[in-house]
């Protein structure tokens, strides 16, 4: 990969992981419906300004972009701690409320965890088609319901972990990522969920 693309993508997912991080804190700041509709906020400024996002682009991706894939999970996850950081001068709870959201993702178990995220994946592909078509309904709708289902979504996952206290990451650091490793597969195959059951859908 040259250079260049490998500094643009690079950027682009930073900057999507920024806007799901702001997603994220608003949700942990209201965590409820209210806070789960206005988290759409981040996805729909990721696909109006057409940046990187791990979940809206794996459903779209060729043969041999996997490891283009893995750069913006990478540069999504840095652009969450960047707003993590910034979430721990919050005067807010937000920490406690990501532990609690962190807590009930180990509860359910790496391997339920992952079929869950299938979920998620499956609604991401779905939304960011329709937004490529200037149709943002089933994004703004999309999300709130992978949050109220449960779905994991591995960038905003991302964001919640990284606001917990530290003490319970040094506790939990093998459950957290296994969890995580998890979540990354199980929105992979929700995102292909169409390609992998109708081969000749457009998209």
């Amino acid at each position: 990969m040259p250079t260049s693309n490998f500094v643009q993508i690079l950027r682009s997912a930073f900057l999507a992981g920024v806007c799901i991080g702001i997603a994220g804190f608003g949700y942990l700041a209201e965590k409820s419906i209210v806070g789960a509709v206005l988290f759409a906020f981040g996805l729909l400024t990721v696909v109006h300004y057409s940046l990187k996002l791990y979940t809206g682009t794996a459903g779209f991706i060729r043969k041999g972009e996997v490891g283009s894939l893995l750069l913006i999970l990478a540069g999504n996850i840095v652009g969450c701690l960047a707003v993590a950081l910034i979430a721990r001068c919050s005067p807010l709870p937000l920490q406690q409320t990501a532990q609690a959201v962190l807590e009930g993702r180990l509860a359910v178990g790496p391997l339920r965890g992952g079929v869950l995220a299938i979920g998620c994946g499956f609604i991401m592909t779905t939304a960011v088609t329709f937004a490529r078509q200037g149709k943002n309904l089933p994004l703004l709708f999309g999300v709130p319901l992978f949050i109220m289902c449960g779905f994991p979504h591995c960038i905003a996952d991302a964001f919640y972990y990284l606001c917990v206290p530290l003490d319970f990451w040094s506790s939990h650091l093998w459950e957290i990522l296994l969890f995580y490793l998890a979540i990354v597969l199980g929105n992979f195959v929700g995102c292909n969920l169409y390609r992998a059951v109708l081969p000749s859908a457009q998209q």
